[in-house]
């Protein structure tokens, strides 16, 4: 009589195993299929009112008549982003809790902080919404320059006289800045805030001199002029600002954006990531929706998850390089 391995699986043990696995499977998807079922959270990381909280409130009102479920956007400040980052890191993983975010807790925190409370490559990538461009902005009042070559000059005039705002420590208008008087050979003050908003309140009414900041809201005030818009970070001069000059045309391969996507929690199912890609990459299509984000100087984009992953890792190597390069300690 043949007698079986004592280590071989049965076969009603592999049925069983291949029928638990279609059975998660299924359920999985139909988990998806019911999604959403009730009010969906979107944290952004920032405080209210910079560009990173408004692209998402601009899509709510679509997405909140598509799902027939509310939409809650949440501010959870602090930390370049960390904090609202951990938040969502350690929400439920079933699409309920939606991170919408900036560049820094997912590509640039790892390279300045010795210890992160989440781990940015668990994230589950949903879509690149925007890539917004950046611009060094000062306050007219304060920085008489006109052009990038007068500003730097004035800059070496007064080393480390110049005030520069940020995000906060390890924000894209923090390593733009840093890597700005490494190249141009000035030195700034830095001084932190708690996001664009209130950076921008505080370049306004002069607490400080100068902002690399994202053409969202920041375009508006110079418009009004409030704030005095010198030169953008694009690789070539916008169409929407064809009178503006790029930092690259004086301080070559100078080139600073950054962008804001959706995130969800780890091990979140990627059949709920595919249903989220596909909604936001319809709404971001929709005319009205790509017109209000392109008068916020946004590009809507829409990409899919994988692309979204392998444009995160990009841009983390492409802002460490610069962190290493500009010697940036926190």
């Amino acid at each position: 009589m043949t007698q079986r391995s004592p280590r071989a699986p049965s076969r009603r043990v592999l049925l069983g195993g291949i029928g638990a696995a279609a059975l998660a499977a299924s359920t999985r998807t139909l988990h998806a299929q019911a999604y959403p079922s009730r009010t969906v959270k979107i944290v952004v990381p920032y405080p209210a009112g910079g560009i990173t909280d408004v692209l998402p409130r601009i899509m709510q009102e679509r997405l909140t008549k598509k799902w027939g479920q509310p939409i809650v956007v949440e501010n959870k400040p602090g930390a370049a982003g960390n904090l609202g980052a951990e938040q969502v890191f350690n929400a439920e993983p079933d699409g309920y809790t939606i991170l919408v975010t900036a560049p820094s807790p997912l590509t640039v925190n790892q390279s300045l902080y010795a210890k992160l409370p989440f781990d940015p490559a668990q994230f589950v990538p949903v879509t690149i919404m925007a890539t917004i461009p950046t611009g060094l902005f000062v306050n007219p009042a304060k920085i008489k320059a006109n052009s990038v070559a007068d500003f730097i000059a004035f800059a070496r005039a007064n080393p480390g006289k110049v005030t520069a705002a940020t995000q906060g420590n390890g924000s894209t208008s923090h390593l733009t800045s840093e890597w700005f008087q490494m190249v141009a050979n000035v030195k700034f003050v830095q001084v932190p805030y708690r996001g664009s908003a209130p950076a921008l309140q505080g370049l306004v009414g002069g607490e400080v001199d100068l902002f690399f900041d994202n053409l969202g809201v920041s375009l508006n005030l110079a418009k009004e002029g409030k704030l005095k818009l010198i030169a953008v970070g694009t690789e070539k001069r916008m169409p929407l600002l064809p009178d503006t000059p790029t930092l690259a045309e004086t301080l070559p391969g100078f080139v600073s954006s950054s962008w804001v996507g959706a995130f969800l929690p780890p091990k979140t199912p990627q059949a709920i990531a595919d249903k989220l890609n596909a909604d936001f990459a319809e709404t971001l299509k929709q005319a009205d929706v790509a017109q209000k984000f392109r008068e916020q100087a946004c590009e809507p984009i829409g990409n899919t998850p994988a692309q979204t992953r392998a444009f995160v890792n990009t841009e983390s190597e492409r802002w460490k390089k610069v962190v290493q390069a500009a010697n940036i300690k926190l």
